[in-house]
This record gives structure tokens, C-alpha cells and sequence, in this order.
């Protein structure tokens, strides 16, 4: 009789550990699942910022709707002889901007973002910094809107030279087209932004001085 007590207890145990496994399991992968979409959610949001059209309160539907009928997904060959992606705002026969992903090293964190460029390639129609781990109050003033609107309408090219954007150590003593004013206590994070900003531009000569 104990013996028959026992074999129950001890498949009872499997039988709930096989069962617990099997939902942590399931839990974990809804997780994962739910975790990507928030992922590829807030890159298609920020896609849509950087040209302008993402509206306040769009729901998650209206934002992948308005992504998959407005921007389509390519590719070029680099400087570095790798393929880098890219994505084309606006029909394929008149394209109204190309948004092109930037990453680089900042002070704490790498930072990623996009640029976004108008249909001649070169005037600067948005940026967005939308995933970082720099200071607060400091570093991190990067991904703020009064920030990034200072690259509105700036230009990469100078004499057919690509330069970049310059953003500056501090308040620029006159207007330029080619860089912005700098962030008080960042200069360390603005600095790093300066040097992948112009190497992820060069990956993409190839696209920028097509005619």
C-alpha cells in the first residue's frame, strides 16, 4: 500500500513538473514574441518620425498600415563592402525621402537611430535617436524633439564633398548648414554621434550619389 502511495506521489510530481515547465515555456515565448513586436514597433515609429508623419495617438494598427503601404525596404553595398539597409519613403518611380539607419558607440551605450533625407539625397528632412542608454539631463537629451529638429533642412553635401552634420561643442556663434548647436555636458555623446553619423553616411555613397 505504501508503495502504490509513493509511485503516486512521485508521478504526481513529475506529472506537475512537466506541467509547470510547459507553461513557463509557453509564458516565456509569449514574452519573446511580444517583446520583438514592441522592437519592430518602435523602429517603425521612429522611421515615421524621421519623415514627418507620424501623428500623435496612432494606434499600433494605423502605424504598421501606414508603414507597409508608404515605405519599402532595401539594400546597398557599403564602403566596407558589406549590404546595408535602407528604407524609400514614397512611391517607387518618385521616392520623397530616404531614411537611412545610424549606430554607433556613445558614452554608456550604443546608440541607434535614422536619418532621413529628402529626394535629393543630400537636405536632411528629420533624425531620430530612438534607443540609447546615455545620462539623462545630458546625454540622453539626444532622442528630445528640440534637439533633433535642428537638423531640419541641413545638408550632408559641401562642393560635392559629403561632410555630415557637425554637431557642435556648444552654441554655434552663427547659423550653418552643416552642423547644430551642441548639448550643455554631452559633448562626449555628441561626439560619438559626429563620428558614426559621417562613417554609416559613407556606407551609403553608393545610394546618396546616384543621379
Amino acid at each position: 500500500m505504501q508503495s502504490r502511495s509513493n509511485t503516486y506521489t512521485y508521478v504526481f510530481v513529475i506529472a506537475m513538473a512537466v506541467v509547470s515547465a510547459l507553461l513557463l515555456s509557453l509564458v516565456k515565448t509569449g514574452l519573446q514574441e511580444r517583446q520583438e513586436f514592441n522592437r519592430t514597433l518602435d523602429v517603425r515609429k521612429n522611421i515615421l518620425k524621421t519623415v514627418g508623419v507620424l501623428e500623435p495617438g496612432m494606434s499600433d494598427r494605423d502605424i504598421e498600415s501606414l508603414y507597409q503601404k508608404k515605405f519599402s525596404r532595401k539594400s546597398v553595398e557599403g564602403e566596407d563592402g558589406k549590404m546595408h539597409d535602407y528604407y524609400v519613403f514614397g512611391s517607387k518611380d518618385r521616392p520623397e525621402a530616404y531614411v537611412l539607419p545610424v549606430s554607433g558607440k556613445g558614452v554608456w551605450s550604443t546608440i541607434n537611430g535614422f536619418i532621413a533625407l529628402e529626394a535629393d539625397r543630400n537636405t536632411v528632412r528629420g533624425i531620430s535617436f530612438y534607443e540609447h542608454g546615455e545620462t539623462p539631463g545630458l546625454g540622453g537629451e539626444i532622442e528630445k524633439d528640440r534637439f533633433t529638429r535642428e537638423f531640419k533642412g541641413k545638408k550632408i553635401f559641401r562642393d560635392g564633398k559629403l561632410v555630415s552634420i557637425t554637431i557642435a561643442k556648444a552654441r554655434l556663434p552663427e547659423p550653418s548648414e552643416y552642423a547644430v548647436d551642441g548639448i550643455s555636458g554631452a559633448s562626449l555623446t555628441t561626439g560619438g554621434i559626429n563620428r558614426f553619423l559621417k562613417d554609416d553616411l559613407l556606407n551609403y555613397l553608393m545610394l546618396l550619389r546616384q543621379q
